[in-house]
């Protein structure tokens, strides 16, 4: 069942406008972030999305080489027991459960002989989210990567640091992430949702931190609307511009 806020209640053009606001400062501070020079596989990108959840981009890249490294096709993966590919993607942790979803995903793709997913292509975002989630272990967040991250469609898709940014920038405020996605998909600026979720992570990555966030050195700190802002300027903060989905080749 989605997770969708009340569109009536929303005033559209003028949290369009805060979005492209936001998206203009954060670019002109990090840059424009590069998209893969090609067009990266469908289903890399859903097996790199699961191997990322509660994970760092780090880990789950060394888990998807992993893979990628040993054998030549998907279909070779899909041979191997739960147990061989735990023992293959432990260190993106939760082996168990992500062996499970991605066998589960290549079994019923080996069923129908077809691991290309280029259909997906020619589908409606929509379409594309209600047949990825169809899948065990694939949440609304994993599918809405490979919409964003290999159809490059203008999806963002809402992981912690996206949902609590977004929140705290005052653009919407929810402790649900996907009720925060279905607000974004129904709202999203053309052409920006990528550069849009990129620097937003970064920006929860570096500065945005759940707790003690380092906003004396924070580039949205002049309109940011966080009541509970930490002006300490001694406070550390990180650099991490390594985005997997964006290096799954």
């Amino acid at each position: 069942m989605q997770q969708r806020p009340d569109a009536g209640q929303i005033d559209t053009k003028a949290v369009q406008k805060r979005i492209l606001k936001i998206e203009s400062l954060l670019s002109r501070f990090y840059g424009v972030p590069k998209q893969s020079a090609k067009r990266q596989h469908p289903l890399d990108v859903l097996i790199g999305t699961i191997l990322s959840q509660n994970t760092n981009d780090k880990n789950s890249y060394k888990a998807f080489l992993n893979l990628k490294e040993r054998y030549e096709t998907w279909d070779e993966v899909a041979d191997l027991s739960s147990r061989q590919l735990e023992s293959l993607i432990k260190i993106a942790g939760l082996g168990k459960q992500k062996a499970k979803a991605i066998l589960g995903v290549l079994h019923t793709l080996k069923e129908t002989g077809d691991y290309s997913l280029n259909h997906l292509r020619k589908l409606p975002d929509k379409e594309v989210l209600d047949y990825l989630t169809a899948f065990e272990g694939v949440g609304v967040k994993t599918a809405s990567c490979v919409l964003l991250f290999s159809l490059r469609k203008n999806v963002c898709p809402v992981d912690t640091h996206v949902n609590r940014t977004v929140a705290r920038l005052g653009i919407y405020s929810s402790s649900n992430p996907e009720k925060t996605f279905w607000f974004l998909f129904d709202i999203m600026p053309d052409t920006i949702a990528h550069s849009f979720h990129t620097n937003l992570i970064r920006l929860g990555r570096e500065y945005c931190f759940p707790t003690n966030p380092a906003c004396a050195q924070c580039p949205l700190l002049k309109i940011c609307p966080y009541e509970e802002k930490n002006l300490d300027e001694n406070t550390k903060t990180r650099f991490n511009d390594f985005m997997l989905l964006d290096n799954l080749h």
